[in-house]
C-alpha cells in the first residue's frame, strides 16, 4: 500500500479544464477571464464529470432540490456527496444569475426603444416603475456575452 492513495471514482477519466465539453457546459461563465478554466479545474478535482454538471444544470437543479427536501440520510452520496453537491448548486445559482442577467439587458433593449416613441411618465406607468427607474433601466443596456440558448431548449 506504500505510495497509494485514496481517490474516489478514481477509474472516471479525469478531464481537464480546457477540455470542450468544460468549454460547452459552461459556456454561461466568461470565456476571457480564466474563470472557466477555474471552475472546470474544481469540478474535475472533485471528480465531478461535465456530464453530470450539464445534467444538473438542464434540469435546473430539480434533483439536487428533491434529494435535499427528501432529506434522506447520504442523500448528497449519488451526486458525489455534500461538496459535489455545494459545487454543483453554487453553478446552478451562478447560470440563473447569468439569465438573470440576460433577461435585464433584453428588457433594458426593450425599454431604450419605448423611451424612442413614448415619455418616461409612460413607459413607467405601463411597467409599474417611477419614472427614474424607466432611464436607468434603458441605460443599462445590453451587454453580450450570454449564452445563446438555454440547454434545456430542443429546438
Amino acid at each position: 500500500m506504500d505510495g497509494m492513495s485514496s481517490q474516489p471514482r478514481g477509474d472516471i477519466p479525469a478531464s481537464s479544464p480546457s477540455d470542450s465539453r468544460w468549454q460547452q457546459v459552461l459556456t454561461h461563465r466568461p470565456v476571457d477571464d480564466g474563470t472557466r478554466e477555474t471552475a472546470a479545474a474544481r469540478f474535475a478535482e472533485r471528480g465531478i464529470t461535465p456530464e453530470q454538471l450539464k445534467a444538473v444544470l438542464a434540469d435546473g437543479g430539480d434533483a439536487l432540490y428533491a434529494a435535499a427536501a427528501g432529506g434522506q440520510p447520504g442523500w448528497a452520496d449519488p451526486f458525489g456527496g455534500p461538496l459535489a453537491v455545494a459545487l454543483l448548486s453554487a453553478e446552478v445559482s451562478i447560470f440563473a444569475a447569468h439569465l438573470n442577467s440576460r433577461a435585464s439587458g433584453v428588457r433594458s433593449a426593450a425599454v431604450a426603444e419605448l423611451l424612442d416613441e413614448y415619455s418616461a411618465v409612460t413607459v413607467a406607468a405601463e411597467l409599474g416603475v417611477a419614472r427614474q427607474k424607466v432611464y436607468e433601466i434603458a441605460r443599462a443596456g445590453l451587454r453580450p456575452p450570454y449564452i445563446e440558448q438555454v440547454p434545456w431548449r430542443t429546438s
